[in-house]
C-alpha cells in the first residue's frame, strides 16, 4: 500500500511549474472514454452492426493498420512537437468516437470509425511517454511513467464498471448510441484539456525509425510469435464469448474489468519472477501454460455443459491476460544484449512494429479460419504458435547471470 500511495504523490514526482495536472487529467478522462468504448464495442459490432467471425477479423485488420503506419506518419510530421502531436491524436480520437455516435451502424462505417479512433490512439501512445518524462523531476522518470499508466488504467476501469452497471439494467434496447455520445463528450473534454498543454518538446527519435541488428534476430522472431498468438485472444477471445456463448455487454465489460484489476496487481509479481528466474525461463514457461489455456478455450464446449464451459473460458481469458504480462521478459532480453539505453528503445520500438505487421494478418486469416474451419482449429493454431515460441526461446544463450538471490 505504501508503494501504491507513493505512486499518487504527484508533487514529489512531477515538476511544479509543468502542466502535469492538466496532462494527467486528459489521460484520466481519455481512459474513462476508452473504457466505455472498449467495454461495449464487441457486443455493438456483433449485435447492432451484425459482424460475424470473418467481419471481425477484417475490422481488426484495419484497427491495427495505424500501428504499422505510425512510424511513417511520425517521420512525415517530425517537425511537429510532442505537444502538437499529442493534441492531434486527441482530436482524431474525438472524431473517431463521434463517428460511432452519429453514423449509421453499417460494417463499412463502423470499421472506418474504429480505424480513425485507432489512428489517434496510436499517435498519442509515444507522445504520452515523451511528455511524462519532460514533466518528471530528475531521477523520477520511472515513477512519473507509473503515475501516468495508473491514471490511464483507473480511468479505463471506471469506464468498464459503468458499462457493467448500466448495461446490466437493460435486457433489451441496450443504450449503445447513448454511450457512444457520452464517450465522445469525454473525448472532447480530454481534447480541450490537451489544448492547454504548452511547449515544444522534441519527439522521441527512436519512435520514428527502424533499428535492425543481427544480434536481435531471435528477439524479432519472438515478437512475431508473440504478436500472432496475442492477436487471437485480443480479437477473437471476447467474440467467442459473445457469438458462441451469448455473453452480453455487461458480462464482457465485467470480464475486462476483472482482467485489468488482476493484471494491475500481477504485473509487479511477474516482474519479480522474471528477475528471479531469468527471462529465458519465463519466455519458455509462459507459452507452455498458454497451450493449456488455448485447449480449454477451444474445446471447453465439448468437455463441460454450456454454462460451465462459459465460466471456464472466462477464467482462461483472464489467465491469458496474466500470461501476456510475461512479454516483459523479451524487453529484459533486449536490455541484456544492448550496448546502451538508446539501442534498447530503438530495438523495442522496432519489435512493436514487427508485432503489428504480424497481428493484422492473424486478425484477417483468424476470422476466415474460425468461419470455415471452426474455433477449435483457431485455438489449436494459437497453441502451436505458443509451442514454437517456447522452442525458439529455449535456444537463447544467456549472456549475463540474471538470477537474483
Amino acid at each position: 500500500m505504501k508503494k501504491l500511495s507513493a505512486m499518487f504523490q504527484f508533487r514529489d514526482v512531477f515538476m511544479e511549474n509543468s502542466r502535469f495536472k492538466t496532462f494527467l487529467l486528459s489521460i484520466l478522462i481519455t481512459g474513462i472514454s476508452y473504457g466505455l468504448y472498449k467495454g461495449m464495442l464487441d457486443n455493438f459490432l456483433a449485435e447492432i452492426v451484425g459482424m460475424g467471425e470473418m467481419d471481425r477479423g477484417i475490422t481488426e485488420f484495419f484497427r491495427e493498420l495505424p500501428g504499422i503506419l505510425l512510424i511513417f506518419i511520425l517521420a512525415a510530421f517530425c517537425m511537429l512537437s510532442a505537444e502538437t502531436l499529442y493534441k492531434a491524436g486527441a482530436i482524431i480520437m474525438l472524431v473517431g468516437m463521434g463517428m460511432h455516435a452519429v453514423l449509421p451502424a453499417t460494417k463499412v462505417l463502423a470499421t472506418l470509425a474504429i480505424c480513425m479512433y485507432s489512428l489517434g490512439e496510436h499517435i498519442q501512445i509515444g507522445m504520452k511517454n515523451t511528455l511524462t518524462l519532460k514533466y518528471a523531476k530528475p531521477g523520477y522518470g520511472g515513477a512519473a511513467l507509473g503515475s501516468q499508466n495508473a491514471a490511464s488504467q483507473i480511468g479505463t476501469l471506471v469506464g468498464y464498471l459503468v458499462i457493467v452497471a448500466v448495461f446490466a439494467m437493460f435486457t433489451k434496447n441496450q443504450p449503445y448510441t447513448a454511450f457512444f455520445y457520452i464517450a465522445a463528450v469525454l473525448a472532447g473534454i480530454s481534447a480541450v484539456c490537451s489544448m492547454r498543454i504548452k511547449g515544444r518538446s522534441e519527439t522521441d527519435s527512436t519512435k520514428r525509425r527502424f533499428y535492425f541488428s543481427k544480434k536481435y534476430t531471435k528477439y524479432y522472431m519472438l515478437e512475431m510469435f508473440y504478436g500472432a498468438r496475442k492477436q487471437v485472444f485480443i480479437t477473437f477471445g471476447p467474440y467467442v464469448l459473445i457469438l458462441f456463448y451469448g455473453a452480453n455487454a455487461a458480462t464482457v465489460s465485467l470480464l475486462f474489468a476483472i482482467s485489468a484489476i488482476v493484471c494491475f496487481f500481477m504485473s509487479p509479481v511477474i516482474g519479480r519472477i522474471i528477475d528471479k528466474l531469468g527471462y529465458k525461463t519465463v519466455m519458455v514457461a509462459d507459452t507452455l501454460i498458454l497451450v493449456v489455456v488455448c485447449f480449454f478455450y477451444g474445446f471447453a464446449h465439448y468437455l463441460f455443459p454450456t454454462n460451465i464451459a462459459f465460466i471456464v473460458c472466462c477464467i482462461n481469458y483472464v489467465l491469458d491476460a496474466v500470461i501476456s504480462l510475461s512479454s516483459m521478459a523479451s524487453n529484459v532480453y533486449v536490455q541484456d544484449l544492448a550496448d546502451n539505453a538508446d539501442e534498447v528503445k530503438a530495438t523495442i520500438s522496432t519489435g512493436v512494429s514487427i508485432n503489428h505487421v504480424i497481428t493484422i494478418f492473424i486478425a484477417l486469416f483468424g476470422g476466415w479460419i474460425w468461419q470455415t474451419l471452426g474455433i477449435e482449429l483457431l485455438f489449436i493454431i494459437s497453441a502451436m504458435l505458443g509451442l514454437c515460441n517456447s522452442a525458439y526461446a529455449a535456444t537463447i544463450k544467456i549472456k549475463k547471470k540474471q538470477a537474483v538471490s
